[in-house]
């Protein structure tokens, strides 16, 4: 099935779901998200979800069990009913809200970050449900958090499309470098440290995670609430501050800013980094990663539309070559 027909499914599930079983005159679906990892369609007040191919059925049934549970209420969006499906033939364990093979999933609309007001970035917020996420006690068995995995796809992503056109030739060597500088366990090549690794985590924060939820028209309301359960495990919490903090580090973040998320994160008792004073030292490693995944996605992003990199990715590439001149550290700017 082509990206565009899984869309089209999607949509139907999603008008389905939002008024069952009698058509309407709604707007066409709209497509809110078309990645290899995931395909996000709307109708209405709901979202349907087509999950990566390659989901394994029984992670994802657990990360699902997860956001549906009391335990999490308040600060994970939980899934609505499943859509409709054909039955699953009998002995097949596998998921049967199915897409050609794609797991299906059914969500609330929740209204996104407003990407063209900045300042008004939930910051705080997401600190706030960040720290209770990882104070949550998690299920039982459970699977790994998975941001070193994606982190390892992005380099591979990298490679497979070469250098993009009028770009340093010499970048992909560099994020390449800073790859190798960084220990097995932050490459998904070995399991996190013990002590650092049993901790609920989020896997992929950033702000297009996080929507308001309910949603009114003309209003605000709703509180914010994490969403994309994809990627959540039991890994080391540092690894969801990791993104704002290699932000920070390449000159992307505000030092104000990277502050109130820091300080509205320890206020709830986050697990992540000590409780005062430098947080670099638990830091310091997912922030190099999460550097060299940003990157190397730029990377590969400019060369599939056969660009150079923006100033943007130029920074994160500069971040790179940092870490790779002093693989030990990633210098993050005085606080001062």
């Amino acid at each position: 099935m082509t990206t565009a027909s899984v869309a089209r499914a999607l949509g139907g599930l999603a008008h389905q779901g939002a008024h069952p079983p009698a058509s309407c005159d709604c707007a066409p679906p709209e497509v809110l998200a078309d990645r290899p990892d995931g395909t996000v369609v709307r109708s209405g007040p709901v979202v349907a979800k087509a999950h990566a191919p390659d989901a394994d059925p029984s992670d994802l049934a657990a990360r699902l069990a997860l956001a549906a549970s009391p335990r999490t209420a308040g600060i994970l969006l939980p899934p609505l009913g499943a859509p409709p499906a054909p039955p699953a033939p009998p002995g097949d364990a596998r998921a049967a809200r199915t897409v050609e093979g794609r797991a299906v999933t059914l969500w609330p609309y929740g209204r996104p970050v407003d990407p063209a007001d900045p300042d008004a970035a939930p910051w705080e917020e997401a600190a706030v449900l960040l720290a209770r996420l990882h104070r949550t006690p998690p299920p039982d068995p459970f699977p790994p958090m998975r941001g070193p995995a994606k982190a390892a796809r992005a380099v591979a992503r990298m490679r497979a499309a070469g250098p993009p056109p009028g770009g340093d030739p010499d970048a992909g060597r560099t994020v390449l470098a800073a790859w190798r500088s960084l220990p097995g366990w932050a490459r998904g090549e070995a399991p996190a440290p013990a002590h650092r690794a049993g901790f609920l985590c989020h896997g992929d924060l950033h702000l297009g995670q996080l929507v308001r939820h309910p949603v009114r028209d003309g209003t605000p309301d709703g509180r914010w609430l994490l969403i994309d359960v994809d990627d959540a495990g039991l890994g080391d919490p540092a690894w969801d501050l990791a993104r704002p903090a290699a932000w920070y580090a390449a000159g992307l973040l505000g030092t104000g800013v990277w502050l109130r998320f820091l300080d509205a994160y320890r206020a709830e008792g986050g697990p992540a980094v000590r409780a005062a004073g430098d947080p670099w030292p638990e830091l310091d490693v997912p922030a190099r990663a999460l550097t060299v995944q940003t990157a190397a996605l730029a990377l590969a992003k400019s060369a599939a539309e056969g660009r150079g990199p923006d100033e943007v990715e130029r920074l994160m590439l500069d971040a790179c070559a940092r870490i790779a001149s002093l693989p030990g550290e990633l210098a993050a700017p005085s606080a001062s």
